[in-house]
């Protein structure tokens, strides 16, 4: 014992002793050592939650919703919902946002089927590619959909450089055909093998083309009842459109899947961590490739060098995004075309999902309190389900979104709760901005002040079209009672005319006070013929509209009553001088 420990205590530190005891270790423990830090961090890094699933016993996370109390859109359609009312419980194996997400973007597994397409060019000259999967009873006249179909119309909106052939429209647009609805994909500009055919391109707040789409469609079949469904950035371009529109659209009902909301946020989020940063770049790849397929629009109307060099989404929209369509910053794009400002003025009944996990769109842009505020929205978020994935069942064959949203879509259709457009009076402006400066007369009804127009007669029994008539009726009244006043000047002219002659200086001072006067008549009476046709509409105001009068025309008044008393007093002091 003695020679052991002088041997080592002379030979060798305490750090070599220590590497001699490790070279001790099998191999084999080391190797389980490291797989079990590996482990660790991978289950970290990739966010799984698969141990939470089986200490749950694999009965998934619920389904939480946000709405507000009185919402009859919940009372009456979300809530005959059980997908939403249930659980979702993600395919075991990828029991992790970004494994959902990934595995969507490589396989998804989309059913088989062939689209019908139709190119539509809107007004600036661009061209948009709608891909159409009809219900299996649709009828095919016009080489689409006969005009006079009723079946309802589903319009689907992809995200992100995504077009019809992406694995997650497929899934609802095969589940939605399937259950007797006619869907089409508008595709974005550029996307779907079609060329960008103007100088205008679409980005996360361009709505102009889903205004004219959603248009077209509702004109081409008006008793088709109208379904949107936006997803990612088409989301976002979605809940924007509605929120602009308000109760001028012709959608009837709508869902929002995993939007961003909140653009400037999410640009936040994306180059937060670095799990992130993979998105971003990915992205920004994607980006890239959609900009190479239409090189030579892009380097004419955008940075070609700066496009090329873009790591990130921001960079390619300070390049590209920012330079097309006019934004001063990168941030003003992002603050002006987030969706998350829109919520308040939706007036459609709308579904928004959101996963909590989603690795893209961060859960911290998701503006509770405003859809819990509009009783149009109900908001569903899950803990797990990753970007626009969802998958479920033991073969990750199906999407939980997409079952969910065509159960909410049908309930509505059977409820009474289908948004139906305002009907817009532009007879009424058109007539105002054009009569406006035109018309002799004011009517005061209502507390609304109006022009009377001379327009025909019109089917519209309002009281502005009948006090129209009536004062049209009493034109033989006004001309009588403008004979009337005729009448007396005559007569007055004639007594005039008999008086004695008088001198030059007299006749001449006689003359100009009677221009006044004449001069003060011809100003007050259109005063006095409007509050002649105003007293028979409105008697018991007549003595407030005198006093208005008055009001109105006391200088005209006081300068009469100068005259008439400065002739009087004129008078007496020569009566008195004569008789002197």
């Amino acid at each position: 014992m003695e020679a052991v420990a002088g041997r080592g205590g002379d030979g060798e530190s305490a750090g070599e002793l220590l590497l001699r005891a490790a070279a001790l270790v099998p191999a084999e423990h080391y190797a389980v050592a490291a797989l079990a830090v590996v482990s660790v961090l991978a289950y970290r890094f990739l966010e799984l939650h698969f141990l939470g699933d089986l200490l749950r016993g694999f009965r998934g996370g619920r389904v939480e919703l946000t709405f507000h109390p009185a919402s009859e859109i919940y009372h009456r359609v979300a809530s005959k919902c059980r997908s939403l009312h249930g659980r979702y419980l993600a395919t075991p194996w990828l029991a992790s946002p970004h494994l959902q997400t990934l595995f969507l973007g490589i396989s998804g597994r989309p059913p088989t089927f062939t689209y019908k397409r139709q190119l539509y060019t809107v007004r600036d000259g661009g061209t948009i590619a709608l891909d159409w999967l009809l219900a299996a009873d649709s009828k095919d006249s016009d080489g689409i959909l006969s005009k006079d179909t009723s079946t309802p119309l589903v319009v689907i909106l992809p995200g992100l450089t995504s077009d019809s052939a992406a694995a997650y429209v497929k899934h609802l647009a095969y589940s939605m055909a399937t259950k007797g609805c006619n869907t089409v994909v508008s595709n974005h500009r550029g996307l779907g093998g079609v060329s960008i055919t103007s100088d205008y391109l679409y980005n996360a707040g361009w709505t102009e083309d889903l205004r004219e789409v959603i248009n077209y469609l509702h004109h081409k079949y008006p008793k088709a009842p109208m379904l949107c469904v936006g997803t990612s950035i088409g989301a976002n371009i979605l809940v924007k459109y509605l929120g602009e529109e308000g109760e001028n659209t012709p959608v009837a009902g709508a869902a929002s899947i995993c939007s961003p909301w909140d653009l400037l946020v999410g640009d936040r989020f994306i180059s937060r961590k670095l799990v992130q940063r993979f998105y971003d770049k990915a992205l920004a790849f994607g980006l890239k490739g959609y900009a190479k397929l239409h090189q030579p629009v892009l380097a004419r109307l955008a940075n070609w060098e700066g496009i090329k060099k873009s790591r990130s989404i921001r960079e390619f929209d300070h390049h590209a995004t920012c330079i097309v369509a006019k934004y001063e910053t990168v941030d003003t794009y992002y603050r002006r075309c987030s969706s998350a400002s829109y919520v308040g003025t939706v007036s459609v009944p709308l579904l928004c999902i959101s996963a909590l996990d989603d690795p893209l769109c961060t859960r911290e842009a998701i503006p509770w309190d405003e859809c819990r505020a509009n009783k149009n929205i109900v908001l569903a978020t899950t803990p797990n389900g990753g970007h626009l994935a969802f998958f479920q069942g033991l073969t990750a064959g199906s999407l939980w979104w997409v079952g969910a949203v065509s159960e909410f879509l049908f309930a509505l259709l059977d409820s009474k709760c289908m948004h139906q457009q305002k009907a817009q009076d532009h007879i009424l402006h058109s007539s105002l901005e054009s009569s406006i400066d035109k018309s002799p007369y004011v009517n005061v009804m209502d507390g609304m002040v109006a022009p009377v127009t001379d327009d025909g007669p019109s089917d519209d029994v309002s009281p502005f079209n009948q006090t129209v008539d009536d004062i049209k009726q009493d034109d033989e009244g006004i001309t009588l009672q403008n004979e009337h006043t005729k009448e007396v000047d005559d007569k007055n002219i004639a007594e005039v005319n008999a008086m004695p002659s008088q001198s030059p200086e007299q006749f001449a001072e006689q003359q100009g006070e009677e221009h006044y006067v004449n001069k003060f008549h011809d100003t007050i009476a259109p005063v006095k013929r409007s509050i002649n046709q105003l007293t028979r509409y409105q008697g018991k105001s007549v003595w407030l509209l005198a006093y208005i009068a008055f009001v109105t025309s006391w200088p005209l008044l006081g300068s009469l009553a100068f005259i008439a008393f400065r002739k009087k007093f004129r008078n007496n002091l020569t009566a008195k001088w004569l008789r002197r």
